[in-house]
């Protein structure tokens, strides 16, 4: 982990209230693997807390990366007001990332995300499609107008959508998209909310290898405070447990209480 002032070199909105912003700095050289995050100082001094934001896109080439963000708060409504060539204090990258090692050329995998839990999922296609894996998305949105980045997954794979109200793709979520199919994959990779992730455990319980990345509030980032914790299968409501940001925020499915 290193912290870097990184300078915004695009910054675009894809729907409403979701916004994708393209950062440069030295710091791209130290990020590698899907599904690590990024912890960035909102620039307000009244606003003291990071805000942890997932990996989109990696480019080494160009040293640059993406992150894309929903605005929900004072904090992310500041960064929806910053322009090309300002600065941002970025700490990262953190967490542990997705696990490609057992993964081999030919295998199919199947990645689902859900909203804002969608934009992690592209790096880790992509570095799937490169080592010769197939993906399968699945891919859930509330309605039509906040769908974002269909066109990007279907260059690297079938993508399948959902809507909850049925105004595009699927009338329903990603466990109905998930029912309609018999592909058994080797892999499962899911990001989203905890109900989202839920349906993962209770459709591939028995399944070898099924990854889950957790959403979760987070002050600093690396451990220290305890404000992202959750409970292990081994002491459900007692003091055992795990820190998202320092030991995630991906888990093995049956590793964590969702």
């Amino acid at each position: 982990m290193k912290q870097e002032m990184m300078e915004i070199v695009q910054q675009k909105q894809l729907a409403p209230k979701i916004f994708e912003m393209t950062l440069k700095g030295d710091l791209v050289k130290e990020m590698q693997q899907p599904g690590q995050f990024l912890h960035i100082l909102v620039p307000r001094a009244d606003l003291l807390l990071r805000r942890p934001i997932s990996l989109n896109h990696i480019d080494h080439e160009t040293n640059t990366c993406r992150i894309i963000y929903r605005v929900e708060g004072e904090g992310t409504s500041v960064f929806s007001t910053l322009s090309v060539g300002d600065y941002l204090d970025v700490m990262g990258p953190l967490g542990n990332g997705f696990d490609l090692s057992d993964l081999h050329t030919g295998d199919e995998v199947f990645i689902i995300g859900g909203g804002i839990g969608v934009p992690p999922l592209y790096e880790l296609s992509k570095q799937l499609v490169k080592k010769g894996i197939k993906p399968t998305h699945f891919l859930g949105f509330a309605t039509h107008e906040v769908v974002y980045y269909e066109k990007e997954f279907n260059r690297l794979g079938e993508t399948r959508i959902a809507t909850d109200d049925g105004t595009y793709g699927m009338h329903g979520n990603v466990g109905n998209l998930l029912l309609g199919t018999k592909t058994k994959p080797t892999a499962v990779f899911a990001c989203g909310s905890n109900g989202l992730l839920k349906t993962v455990e209770q459709l591939f319980s028995s399944h070898q290898n099924v990854q889950l990345s957790l959403e979760s509030r987070m002050a600093c980032g690396i451990g220290a405070c305890y404000a992202c914790v959750c409970h292990t299968p081994e002491d459900e409501t007692g003091t055992k447990s795990v820190k998202v940001c320092d030991e995630g925020p991906i888990f093995k499915i049956g590793e964590v209480i969702i």
